[in-house]
Order: structure tokens, then sequence, then C-alpha cells
């Protein structure tokens, strides 16, 4: 209570005092017979509250602050309380109470409404009965015509304010249940550029008895902390969606989509030609005017009709423009595009300067997209259905993610540049065509990984051996990129060596782990030095030789998967080799199938990136592999085709290999064999033989060279060697002389003296032939010889 007391009036239906307390004279100076029939505005300092209007006209209790006009002229601030009475006619009268409020209320007062957080009071039907200063600032009206209001209505009454969607279920939750909940809101100020978040405290008002009278709103701009949070997200989402794939060209597509998606409504990014190529890219700003190639653009709008420039199409920028500053720089920029900035903004270009206008762009940025100390390219981003133009914050935004972007193009660029090297090392070591020779008909793929780690170290290779005999040998090197490359080449070299000496296939890779054993102690030695030097060496391998003069073949392999071999009949299996360790764990056997091949039957040779895939277990990859070689009479080339798109996806994760050879026979009237008894006197006689057969197949002309070659051969066994001995000759794509002994012993050229009688035999066999060699047998050891046939006899 004030210090007056409480002061009594009473206003009839007209609205005149007829009723004035003493109290009511103290507080205000008015003497009774100056007030009574005297109108009860008239004595307002300020008009009432529309939340009091209202309530009048119900009428209803009301109870709130009102401004009175003391005798003397001065405001007076009372607590009011006025109550609806009907008179004999019934018509309503007021009877109306007030006091001064305590200092301490005065400054309650004073506080709420000079606190900068604006704050509202609303009754236990949700209408507001007190708003202070700073509510009324925020929603650009004088306290009057909020009052009476519910929360985020029009001033009208008639519509729901935008940003305020849900809120009355949440007041009427805070009125029902007494607990407090809070809001989040979206709205532009009055008078304000725009939008603010606005964290909204709905708190229930209790009375003594713990019963809820009414609801107080107090609401906190969070403009900042919502804009950091949402950078924060945007920045984190970028990070996911910028970079997913190591595609230049995809990565700027994803640029252009986080921007329009949260930040612009048109967005370009330009890179430069050669960074879309994956070259390096060593210009600097300030060089001539930059090629740039459009590589991805996006708009709110269907179609992008901003867009001047197609994606793919090559342009410049004008130096003087504010992308060519931006370029020239290295700093983003921000303008707004009036009518003279967008004349800069054309550079010189109609068509630019034409869809700045008619599509109202009215704010721009120019992002440089740099990496390493390197310009790569340029973003723009242009607004014209948002209407608030781009700020220091936006353009901050921008240059993050840019520089995100920046970091994945020049990652893509440089695995698109490592990638082509290796794709372009792996093929240079591959065969190319298959090398000539009767045993096989052979077709072949190589498909590279489409995944981060980069080209593998997949190969295969097809390797005429002594006798019309061939080599074929598929392998796999653990790990990607140029040093998987590089070391499938060193291996691959191994092989063909290794091969030219004609070592069984068990032998071949017992040589060829010791590499692989070597090669792997170099690297730990380098790995001591640099620490970026890639794990231990390891591989996979399958060798085999077949033979089409006796239709066997011989097989061993290293960890690598099973061969398949597709009969004449068209029904496709598995070899059931045995396995053997994969290459470089050293120490463990290998061991050599042989096995009888029908001619016609389709050796698939395979590594395992063909069968294995994520999803899929190795079972069943063998499974979908022996349906897809399965049947007759197709083409080779055509079954490749079949089996890579049968098993594999658009991108692979894993290289693969793929080698078919459909086997051949050599007809027995291609092959002459003579056993040749231990005598001396027996060489004669193996001359003549091999030159009636030379007279029986038409290569008389090679008569001289054979006779020699044979007479050298045969003496060397009967003289060093041991029975039995055997004379064979073979053609083919050349002239084979091929002589067997039970020896182990290999030849070996020497250099004879002047005096000597012996030892110029395999020299003048070297000199004469296209090549010679030996291989070792189970049961001893074969010296052949090759010669070149007439080019009208040479097979095809």
């Amino acid at each position: 209570m004030g210090e007056h007391g409480v002061a009594t009036a009473a206003v009839d239906a007209r609205g005149l005092v007829i009723a004035w307390s003493a109290v009511a004279r103290q507080v205000l100076g008015y003497e009774r017979a100056e007030v009574l029939g005297r109108r009860a505005a008239d004595l307002l300092a300020r008009a009432l509250p529309a939340s009091a209007r209202s309530r009048l006209t119900e009428p209803a209790d009301w109870r709130g602050p009102v401004h009175a006009r003391h005798r003397d002229g001065h405001d007076v601030e009372l607590e009011l309380e006025a109550y609806p009475l009907l008179d004999s006619a019934g018509r309503t009268q007021w009877f109306l109470t007030a006091t001064v409020p305590e200092p301490a209320a005065r400054l309650r007062r004073w506080a709420l409404d000079q606190l900068p957080v604006p704050i509202a009071l609303f009754d236990q039907d949700g209408l507001a009965v007190s708003a202070n200063s700073a509510m009324e600032r925020v929603m650009g009206r004088p306290q009057q015509d909020l009052l009476g209001r519910r929360v985020g209505v029009s001033v009208d009454g008639q519509r729901r304010l935008p940003g305020f969607e849900g809120l009355d279920d949440v007041v009427r939750r805070v009125l029902r249940t007494g607990e407090p909940m809070p809001y989040e809101a979206w709205l532009r100020a009055p008078g304000e550029a725009r939008e603010h978040a606005w964290l909204v405290s709905l708190s229930p008002l209790k009375d003594a008895s713990g019963d809820v009278r009414g609801m107080c709103l107090a609401a906190i701009d969070s403009t900042e902390q919502f804009l950091a949070r949402r950078r924060l997200s945007m920045l984190n989402e970028s990070s996911n969606r910028i970079g997913s794939t190591l595609d230049v060209s995809r990565t700027a597509e994803e640029l252009a989509e986080v921007c329009t998606d949260h930040l612009a409504d048109f967005v370009i990014v330009d890179l430069l030609d050669s960074v879309l190529a994956g070259e390096e890219a060593t210009h600097s700003p300030e060089a001539d005017r930059l090629v740039f190639r459009r590589a991805a653009h996006r708009s709110v709008l269907e179609g992008c009709p901003e867009a001047v420039v197609p994606v793919g199409s090559r342009h410049t920028y004008d130096e003087g423009s504010p992308s060519g500053r931006a370029l020239a720089t290295g700093r983003a920029l921000l303008y707004e595009a009036d009518d003279v900035t967008g004349l800069r903004w054309s550079g010189g270009s109609p068509e630019r300067a034409r869809s700045i206008e008619v599509h109202g762009i009215h704010s721009m940025m120019a992002v440089p997209l740099r990496a390493r100390g390197l310009t790569l390219g340029l973003s723009i981003l242009s607004r014209h259905r948002t209407a608030e133009p781009f700020g220091e914050d936006d353009l901050l935004l921008a240059e993050e993610l840019a520089a995100h972007a920046a970091v994945c193009v020049d990652n893509a660029r440089r695995y698109t540049r490592e990638r082509a090297i290796a794709l372009e090392l792996q093929r240079s070591l591959l065969p190319h065509r298959a090398p000539r020779q009767s045993a096989v008909e052979v077709a072949s793929r190589y498909q590279p990984a489409s995944t981060r780690a980069g080209i593998g170290g997949d190969w295969f290779d097809v390797i005429p051996l002594s006798g019309a005999r061939v080599g074929l040998v598929v392998g796999d090197v653990v790990g990607h990129g140029v040093q998987a490359s590089a070391t499938m080449g060193r291996l691959r070299t191994a092989v063909r060596t290794l091969a030219d000496v004609d070592l069984a296939p068990d032998e071949l890779l017992t040589q060829l782990d010791d590499i692989v054993l070597r090669l792997d102690s170099e690297r730990t030695a380098d790995e001591a030095e640099d620490a970026e030097s890639p794990g231990e060496i390891g591989a996979t391998c399958l060798y085999a030789v077949y033979d089409p003069v006796a239709r066997r073949c011989s097989m061993a392999r290293a960890g690598h998967p099973p061969p398949a071999l597709i009969a004449p009949d068209g029904e496709a299996v598995f070899l059931d080799l045995p396995i053997g360790p994969p290459l470089g764990v050293g120490g463990l056997p290998f061991e050599t199938a042989e096995f009888d091949v029908p001619e016609g039957s389709v050796f698939a040779l395979y590594t395992d990136g063909l069968v294995q895939a994520a999803g899929r277990d190795l079972d069943h990859g063998l499974d979908r592999l022996r349906q897809a070689l399965r049947g007759t009479g197709r083409p080779l080339e055509e079954t490749c085709d079949g089996v890579l798109g049968s098993l594999l996806t658009d991108r692979p994760v894993d290289d693969v290999a793929l080698l078919l050879a459909r086997t051949r026979a050599l007809d027995a009237d291609r092959v002459a064999v003579w056993d040749v008894p231990a005598d001396p006197a027996s060489v004669g006689r193996a001359r003549k033989l091999a030159c009636d057969q030379l007279s029986a197949w038409r290569l008389e002309e090679l008569t001289f060279v054979t006779e020699l070659v044979v007479s050298e051969l045969v003496t060397n066994a009967i003289r060093y060697g041991g029975s039995p001995i055997q004379l064979r000759l073979i053609r083919e794509a050349t002239l084979v002389c091929e002589v067997s002994d039970s020896s182990a012993t290999a030849p070996h050229m020497r250099r004879a003296r002047a005096f000597d009688e012996g030892g110029r035999g395999l020299l003048l066999v070297a000199q004469l032939t296209q090549r010679w060699g030996s291989r070792h047998t189970r049961t001893g050891k074969t010296i052949w010889a090759e010669q070149a046939l007439p080019d009208e006899e040479r097979a095809v």
C-alpha cells in the first residue's frame, strides 16, 4: 500500500465521476466538488492501455498501471484496479481503487522497463498486460498497442506473425502445467535490415498458494550465436559433402551445391584449365590473363538461367573486374551490384551485364580457390532471390568453404596426376598384344580401380618358351599407386627372365619369392631414412606352362586364386592346385601340378579383384565367375567382356586383370621325333633324317644350318650326355631343333684357342640361329635352337 493508503472512486456508465474518496483527494489534489460530474478520462495523463479499454467494453475486471494527472500538473503513477457494477437500470458502473506504488515497486517497474531484454507479462488467458520498452522497440509498437494481444499475433489481431508458428501450444502448456518452456523465434524487427534469432523463455507467474496467475515472456537476441552455430554446422556439413570423391569436377559441383543450399542463390565455380587436366599449377596470380574452364554452376532457379558460360567451356576474366581483382590479390571480395559495380562485374561481357540486370542480382562475392600457396580457381556467389545482401560474416564463411574445397580440388588434382602416371606405367608394362606363338589363342582385359587408393599392381603376361611351349602368368602386388606399379614392373621382368631359362613353375616361384624378399629388405633399409616409405612388399602369382605338342600343362601358384578351365563342351571348373604361400613369406615350398589338356580348352587366369568385392564373399564371386565362363563357341574377346560385365560394378574398388587362353595342339605332321643311339656313327644318320624331314616340309633352304645344328647337338649329347638320346624337329612359327639326353649338366660356350680341336660348335650354333638354350627335364636336359622360317612358309 502506498503512503496515502487506498484511493477509491466510482464512474457511471457515461464515464463521469460519481464518487471521490478523501484518499483520492490526497493523491491527486482534487477536491470532491472539482471532480464529481467530470469525465474520468480527463484525469488521465496517458490514454488507457488497449487491454484496459478492451476490458471496459466487455466489461470485466482489470488491473494494471495508469498515469493520472495531479491537480498541479505532474504525472502520478498509480496501480489501478477496476471492477464493473450494475445499477438498478442494468447499466455498467465502475468501482475503482488505486494505490501509489512503494519506492521498491517503482524501482522494480523502472528496472523492468529499462532492462535491455524484451519482457512482457501475460494474464491467465494469455493476453499481454505489460511490456517493457525493449519489447516495444523489438515489436515496433507502443505498449498500449501490445497489451491485450496474444503472443505473436499482429496488432490488428487477425493473423499470426511469421516466426511464431506453434507458439500458442507452448503458451497453453505453460499456463496449464506451471512449467517453464523455451521457444525459438526468427523474425525481422521493424527497421532492421535482417531477421534476428530470439531465444524466448516462457515462465509461469504464481501466487502465494502456487496457482498460476499469469506468465512472463523474456526474449534474448541469439542471432550471433545462431549464426555461429549455423556456420559451424555448414562447415561440418561441407567437410562431409565437399571432397567425397577424388574427382576434380565433382568436387567443384559439391562446392556449388553446398553454397546454394545455405548461402547464395547462384554460384559459379571456375577452375584453371590446367587443374582440371590434373597438371601442376605453376602459374602466379600476377601473370597474364588466366584461362579458366567452367567446372560447375548451380542456382535456386530451375535450369540455372543466370549462367552465361556453359559448363566445360573456357573463358577469362577482365583484370579490372572484381573477379580479376580477387584473383590478383588472392583475397575474397564483397560487392553490391549497383549500376557502376554491375558493369565492372560484367567485365566487358554484354551477356553477363544482361544476366545481372534481368535476374536482379544485387549482391556478389568473388572468392579465390587457393591451396598450398597456389590459386586453383574462383567461385562467385550471387543473391537475387534473397533480399538481404551478403555481409562480412557471409564473406568469411564463403572463404572457409572455398579453402576447404580448394584443398579437396588440389588433392583430387594430385590424385588425377598420380593415377594417370601409375596407369601409364601400368599399361606400358603390360603386353600390348600377344607375342607370336602357336600354343594358345589369348584375350585379356585390365580394369584399373576407381577408388582413392589408386592404381594397383595387377599384371598378366604371355611368354613364348622353347619347344613351341608358352608361359602364362598372372600376378597381384599388394598396395596401390606408383610404388605398386613399379614393383609390378620389376616382378614382371623377373618372371620373364626366369622363364627364359626354362625353370619349372615351382622353381620359378621359389626364385621369385627370393626376389620379393630382397626387394622388401631394400625397402626396409629405406624406411629407416624415409618415414613415408610404404610397408612390406607382398604379392601373389600363378605361373603355368602349356606344351601344345604333349597337350599337357604344368602350374604352380603362390597365394593366388585358383585358375578356371573351360572344357571344349563348355563346362567350367576351378583347378585343384596346391595353393602355396604368397610371395615374400619365404622358407615355404611351392608345388607344381601337371595335367593333360584337351585341345580347344580355355584357361581363365585372373586377380582377386574380379571375384572379391564389398558385400560379396569369395565363394559367391567364384560361383558367379564360373557361370560367366560357361558356354561353347564364344570368341574370347566376347567372353572377356561378358565376365567383366557380370562381375564388376561401374566403379571397381580393386584392379582387375583377366587372361583367357584357348589351347591349340600341334598336329603330328608338324613334329618329327627320333631316338638316337649313343654311338658317334649315329650322327650322320641323324643329319640325314633331319634333311629328309625338311624336304618333306619343303624347307630345303634351311638344310645347311640344320645339318650343322643337328651335328653339334647330337655329338655333344653322345659325348657328354647319356642314353636315351632323342632328336626332335618342330615346325611352328619357327623351326625348332631339340636334342634331349639324360645328363643334367647344361652346356656352355667357351673360347677355343687356335690349336684346339673343339669348343667352336655352340658358338657356330649361336651365330647361325635366332636363339638357343637348354632346359632341365625330369629325366635330364634338352638343348634347343630356333631358326626363322622363310617368309612364305612362316606360320601365322
